[in-house]
């Protein structure tokens, strides 16, 4: 009888479909309950991810580069060295001069990017199987239920994006000088009429916003959509039958599999975007 109550405690508690989802489609923030908008909320857990794979992608880079010989490479050597040769390839066609720091900085966006969006393939509930493997062992630690990738938060992928907005801007100045980039600004793509300077303007500032906002946008629907596909996929798993148990490690293989071009495509679209958008600020209208 009591075995009987216990079960039915635990599904009376069992969230439903949708607040698995909402639940593991929520930040880790620092927002207050009562607060319905704060511009001092900061998402935790995109800070903390992207801080961490940023550094570990730096520390793989170093390593590369401390490892290298001019001799025959390793296969972790042969890998850095097409990763590099793609990237400086790219940026050689895009940008026509001085690449030292552009070709660094695309190998760091395209690496960086990529290693934030291969957190996706973590199992969803990790967090959850990691609390319990800590309860077994006895130890008091509990790791927070978080959202793992930084790509599917919109605040993150759109800080990149206002980064590279804010290279954009420098090359235009660096390139064109301050007074060149203001009439630009003004005399550009119409002509030189005052009449003109006002479309032209705000012609100009939609131009950058567009630029600013899709490029943020692309990777976040994407990469929002992956992980939404994989919580439900996990939900088949949760159908207690061996019919949702087969579906969900067929259908989640399958798209783990479709996901993988997803990943590469994400971070090779992002850099090379963030090389197109610098090169047009080295041209001129």
């Amino acid at each position: 009888m009591a075995t009987e109550l216990a079960v039915e405690g635990a599904a009376a508690h069992a969230p439903t479909a949708s607040e698995y989802i909402v639940e593991h489609l929520t930040h880790l923030s620092s927002r207050h309950q009562d607060k319905i908008i704060d511009f001092s909320i900061f998402n935790v857990d995109t800070i903390f991810w992207s801080v961490v794979i940023g550094i570990v992608g730096c520390t793989f880079m170093w390593i590369a580069a401390r490892r290298a010989t001019s001799g025959v490479p390793g296969r972790f050597q042969a890998l850095v060295e097409i990763v590099v040769e793609m990237v400086e390839d790219q940026s050689k066609a895009i940008i026509h001069g001085n690449r030292s720091f552009i070709a660094p900085l695309a190998l760091t966006v395209f690496v960086w990017v990529l290693l934030m969006n291969a957190l996706d393939f973590l199992p969803v509930d990790w967090a959850g199987g990691l609390n319990r493997l800590f309860e077994l062992l006895g130890l008091h630690i509990h790791v927070p239920h978080h959202r793992t990738v930084p790509t599917a938060d919109l605040n993150g992928t759109l800080g990149m994006a206002l980064g590279v907005f804010a290279l954009m801007l420098y090359y235009n100045v660096k390139i064109k000088g301050l007074g060149g980039f203001v009439r630009e600004l003004f005399c550009a793509p119409f002509g030189a009429h005052p009449a003109l300077w006002i479309p032209n303007l705000g012609l100009n500032i939609i131009e950058f916003v567009a630029k600013t906002v899709s490029l943020g946008m692309r990777l976040f629907g994407n990469m929002y959509a992956g992980e939404l596909i994989f919580l439900l996929i996990a939900l088949l798993g949760s159908t207690a039958t061996w019919w949702g148990f087969g579906m969900h490690v067929v259908a989640g293989s399958v798209w783990a599999i479709f996901h993988i071009l997803i990943v590469l495509l994400q971070a090779f679209i992002f850099m090379m975007l963030t090389l197109v958008y610098v090169g047009q600020a080295h041209e001129g209208h």
